[in-house]
């Protein structure tokens, strides 16, 4: 349960549904959200299925770095991971940006205070510094209960609107006809319904994250495959259901208009109509505790993939020590809260917004190197078990051959629906230089990656031989 909780902790649902749902319905796909994300939850459950498979026989830290590393090779394997680093990386100080603008707001609302966001920012980068350098049951435990919350009050006022009909159209049926999915907001067309499946497979990134906790669970061979399906399975028909409510709780007429004009109050007005004001301003604690633990959650996976990447003697192998009593990755954590630290303090410094800069843009560049290296991950799954022929008694034709090829080609169009949309789905700090950098930063990443592993195999082919390839049977700590 511990690694279940990191994982839909790391997909954050009460963030994707408060910063996505509005985009999809009011820019993307309009009443047929729930469609979007119908068929977002058919893809990543077919992506699992190969990603499942290799987990049953690689237990590694550093996940799609260790599974690629050994299905595609050690060079693609250096790349995906630094890809793997770059995003989870960045995706910490992006949702930090989220938990300071909403901490601002909620302060500012209930309590009267009138900080500037980076105090919130710092604030939330001590808390998660000190947790991470703990055992990782205590982190598990503390965002178990804010997931335990958030999932909460999204149900009860989803079932509200259930129990009483939906709203003034009762509720609508073709906010889950799966066609809609492919329909842009009131005949926009392919681009206005590409944005929209953009963002319903946003909403799932980090669930991919159990693999990292496997030298950490007591069984991962069956621990992680079945908490990898839960997570996406059960986060994927949640979000279906949350979202055809609010929408049908807005109504034909209303939904688009609200989604498009002030997006959180699609949640507010029925937790408002249903429940009265009180439930209204527990929500708004929710989003900053449900961001909360998205970042920590973020944090943990960053650590993971430096602490993978450093005990191989990679970047610098203090990186892959883990504490005496705590057996936590605490330096790697370490390195990541100053990292998390410095770039907070250059959007401070920049003059930049929490929200539309900070989170928006880093959502971006994380979002591009994790579908990248999640498209990978797929053929390798493909090259570990047919080309090389590795364990036949899991091969299948379409376990390990056709659903991770479907996979594979379905997350190659997720990142060309980003590409194409990156615009819009930026919005106002689509004129910034980080915006226009963003592509460069990601394929920096990759080609000094196959750059790094081409440079290892000439100077230093023993270190070489061991890139991505120390898995729980052979890591030091067992």
């Amino acid at each position: 349960m511990g690694v279940v909780f990191m994982a839909v902790a790391t997909a954050a649902p009460i963030t994707a549904m408060t910063g996505n749902l509005p985009i999809i319905v009011g820019s993307g796909n309009g009443l047929g959200g729930s469609a979007a994300y119908i068929f977002a939850t058919i893809v990543l459950t077919i992506f699992s299925v190969g990603y499942v498979a290799m987990a049953k026989h690689i237990t590694a830290a550093g996940a799609f770095y260790g599974f690629i590393s050994h299905g595609l090779g050690r060079v693609a394997g250096m790349a995906s991971g630094l890809l793997a680093v770059l995003a989870y990386v960045v995706f910490e100080a992006s949702i930090i940006g989220f938990f300071a603008y909403s901490l601002q707001n909620l302060a500012t609302d209930q309590l009267g205070l009138n900080l500037a966001w980076g105090w919130y920012a710092l604030l939330g980068l001590l808390i998660i510094a000190v947790m991470g350098y703990f055992d990782i049951h205590l982190t598990a435990k503390v965002l178990g209960v804010a997931l335990v919350l958030e999932i909460t009050v999204l149900a009860a006022g989803s079932l509200a609107v259930l129990f009483t009909g939906g709203g003034p159209d009762g509720l609508l049926t073709e906010a889950v006809n799966p066609l809609n999915a492919f329909k842009g907001v009131n005949g926009a067309g392919a681009g206005a319904a590409g944005l929209g499946l953009f963002f319903a497979f946003w909403s799932w990134v980090g669930f991919e994250s159990t693999a990292m906790y496997g030298e950490e669970s007591r069984n991962p061979k069956k621990v992680v495959p079945r908490a990898t399906l839960i997570s996406v399975v059960g986060v994927g028909l949640f979000y279906v259901f949350v979202s055809w409510m609010m929408i049908s709780a807005a109504g034909r007429a209303g939904a688009v208009k609200l989604a498009a004009n002030d997006g959180m109050a699609l949640f507010f007005n029925p937790l408002g109509e249903h429940f009265g004001s009180w439930a209204v301003r527990v929500f708004q604690w929710l989003v900053v505790t449900g961001s909360f633990a998205c970042a920590m959650a973020f944090h943990q996976c960053a650590s993971r993939y430096l602490y993978a990447i450093g005990r191989e003697g990679f970047i610098h192998p203090g990186l892959g020590r883990t504490h005496h009593k705590h057996g936590s990755p605490h330096i790697a954590s370490i390195v990541q809260s100053c990292i998390a630290l410095a770039i907070v303090i250059a959007f401070l410094v920049g003059g930049m917004d929490p929200y539309v800069h900070m989170y928006g843009l880093l959502a971006l560049l994380g979002t591009m190197a994790i579908l990248i290296v999640q498209t990978l991950c797929s053929f390798a799954v493909i090259g570990y078990f047919h080309q090389q022929k590795k364990h036949p008694e899991t091969a299948h034709w379409f376990r390990t051959l056709t659903a991770p090829l479907v996979g594979g080609v379905a997350m190659a169009g997720v990142v060309g629906l980003l590409v194409y949309n990156m615009d819009t789905a930026a919005g106002a700090a689509s004129s910034t230089l980080l915006f226009t950098c963003i592509p460069y930063i990601v394929g920096l990443f990759f080609f000094g990656g196959i750059a790094l592993a081409l440079y290892m195999k000439n100077a230093r082919p023993q270190r070489y031989a061991q890139m991505g390839r120390i898995i729980l049977e052979d890591a030091a700590e067992r």
